[in-house]
């Protein structure tokens, strides 16, 4: 992962930006793995879990969609009973996650806003996925 960051050029979108916060936000929990699968010129994939997860092997997916490298974009997905959405800000996805309803938040360009939204909802995924 760390290869694949250092060689990411950022462009006027900031995405690089954004996904290095959210990074850095899931670095920050406690009791979590973090799993990195690279697809180049479809996606990247970072994939958190709970040390106590039972059930699943992820609470939650960032994508970093690699269709056009040059303008990247993120989508970061949740199961959809381990979060919520007050500002109805995702889109509900059937069987978008791993075969299972999940909220997709896509990301075309940096908001800071938005970025705290989704810090937000990865720290209660990561609570809800501890069991």
């Amino acid at each position: 992962m760390k290869k694949f960051i250092d060689t990411w050029e950022e462009n006027d979108t900031k995405t690089k930006q954004a996904f290095t916060e959210l990074l850095d936000h899931l670095n920050s929990l406690d009791n979590i793995t973090l799993e990195f699968n690279g697809r180049p010129n479809v996606s990247y994939s970072l994939r958190p879990r709970h040390t106590n997860q039972q059930d699943r092997s992820l609470f939650a997916m960032v994508d970093i969609i690699d269709d056009d490298p040059a303008n990247r974009w993120l989508s970061v997905c949740f199961y959809n009973e381990m979060i919520t959405d007050p500002e109805e800000a995702g889109d509900l996805i059937p069987q978008g996650l791993l075969g299972e309803d999940g909220y997709c938040f896509d990301l075309y360009e940096y908001d800071p806003a938005q970025i705290d939204y989704l810090k937000d909802r990865l720290t209660q995924a990561h609570k809800n996925a501890a069991g």
